[in-house]
């Protein structure tokens, strides 16, 4: 099992004798362990046209989705209750009467699994995700999708607030680069992982890939 940690910087010699700090997590205990398909709900934001062929095309979007395709395939096998959250906004990104709001062939749903609009970065803002889980009655939840800035950070924050606990699987994200505020461009590898360690701080346990999740 493969957990994401800080971010390393290699600065020489002495960068390597310093102790990594410690998450807020790990202030309060032992981290909480990743959740598991037995005991969770998969949960897959965005995984929409828009962002692989459309007018937003992520950095490593093709090896994010194939991530996705095999944590979803083996969720499917052992029964994992699924959630395919969508957004649909009036345009020009998004717009559900056009192709990037279609959500990806690999990723696409299959009768029975649930999805659910949301016109917000937040999965929960607006719609009824919360309910969702609630019906399911597991308290864990499985985190992928896109971006990793933005719709799944702000999932993640949310989940914590509604007494949910996230486990979120890096491989199985992407975002892109983004503006810094002062001409210049923060880059995509920056924005993800900066991100993720944000996420892994306090509001989410962050595996690496899929196999970091356990039937």
């Amino acid at each position: 099992m493969k957990l994401l940690h800080a971010l390393p910087l290699v600065l020489g010699t002495a960068a390597l004798a310093t102790p990594l700090p410690k998450t807020l997590l790990e202030f309060r205990g032992p981290p909480p362990p990743p959740a598991t398909l037995h005991d969770a709900v998969l949960v897959i934001v965005d995984a929409q046209r828009e962002y692989l062929d459309g007018q937003l095309p992520l950095a490593g979007i093709d090896a994010a989705i194939a991530a996705d395709a095999a944590l979803l395939a083996r969720a499917r096998a052992a029964g994992t209750p699924i959630v395919h959250i969508v957004q649909h906004s009036p345009g020009p990104l998004f717009d559900p009467a056009g192709p990037g709001a279609e959500i990806v062939a690999p990723l696409a749903p299959r009768p029975g699994e649930t999805v659910i609009v949301k016109t917000l970065p937040d999965s929960f803002a607006g719609t009824t995700l919360d309910l969702k889980l609630r019906q399911l009655g597991r308290r864990n939840v499985i985190l992928v999708g896109f971006m990793t800035h933005m719709c799944i950070s702000a999932t993640a924050h949310s989940a914590l607030d509604l007494s949910y606990r996230t486990t979120v699987v890096a491989a199985g994200c992407a975002t892109r680069d983004i503006p810094d505020g002062r001409g210049g461009i923060v880059p995509a590898e920056v924005v993800h992982r900066a991100h993720l360690a944000a996420l892994a701080d306090r509001f989410a346990t962050v595996v690496a890939d899929p196999a970091g999740i356990a039937d």
